[in-house]
């Protein structure tokens, strides 16, 4: 976690964080790039009485909905998620004029998103919220942009990363092979959509 470019983030970021108020920052970045990791560290370099992570992916549409349509062959893809639930959530958050807001947690072990599972009480200053689609342009995406105060884009060799992504899905039950084409194939699709929003992100963080 040693590198100047983080280093540097970290420190603009305790300078940021004053009484009284709330920063909401992004962590984005293609599919593998170690988001989770990466916000799950920020959060412990702050303690949990400052800062806590609410990541997208409790926003993805449940196996309910997409189970028979063509969007269960690319489950994480931009339109496979409730994007109007989760601008609204960080809305919410961003007022922090409720005493506790409930956020939805995605379960891997389900493969499904579960309901009200992380609470954000209103006196957390840092709310860290990862996810591949932050800086996408379409609506409502743009809007989600509106709510954060800054977005670091996770920036990750792609070898890495499609061996990170094939390993995680062969770790929740596919065969390597299935695993393998599932990281080269859908993941890699959205992984191209994230990397064309880079540019617009506040920092690039150096990943491996």
């Amino acid at each position: 976690m040693d590198s100047p470019e983080i280093s540097q983030a970290m420190d603009a970021l305790r300078r940021r964080l004053v009484p009284g108020a709330r920063t909401i920052l992004g962590i984005t970045g293609a599919p593998g790039s170690g988001k989770s990791t990466f916000a799950a560290w920020i959060q412990q370099q702050f303690g949990p009485a400052t800062a806590v992570v609410v990541p997208m992916d409790g926003f993805h549409l449940g196996n309910a909905i997409i189970e028979g349509t063509p969007l269960r062959q690319r489950k994480g893809a931009i339109d496979t998620f409730d994007a109007g639930g989760y601008l609204s959530l960080l809305r919410r958050l961003a007022r922090r004029d409720e005493a506790v807001v409930y956020a939805p947690e995605f379960r891997r072990t389900l493969d499904e998103p579960v309901a009200a599972s992380i609470a954000v009480p209103a006196e957390i200053p840092l709310v860290i919220t990862e996810g591949n689609y932050l800086l996408a342009e379409q609506e409502p995406w743009k809007e989600v942009r509106a709510q954060l105060d800054e977005v670091w884009f996770v920036d990750t060799p792609q070898e890495l990363r499609l061996r990170r992504l094939a390993a995680r899905h062969a770790s929740f039950g596919m065969d390597q092979a299935a695993a393998e084409a599932w990281a080269a194939g859908p993941d890699e699709n959205n992984a191209r959509l994230v990397q064309a929003t880079r540019p617009a992100a506040d920092r690039i963080i150096p990943w491996n």
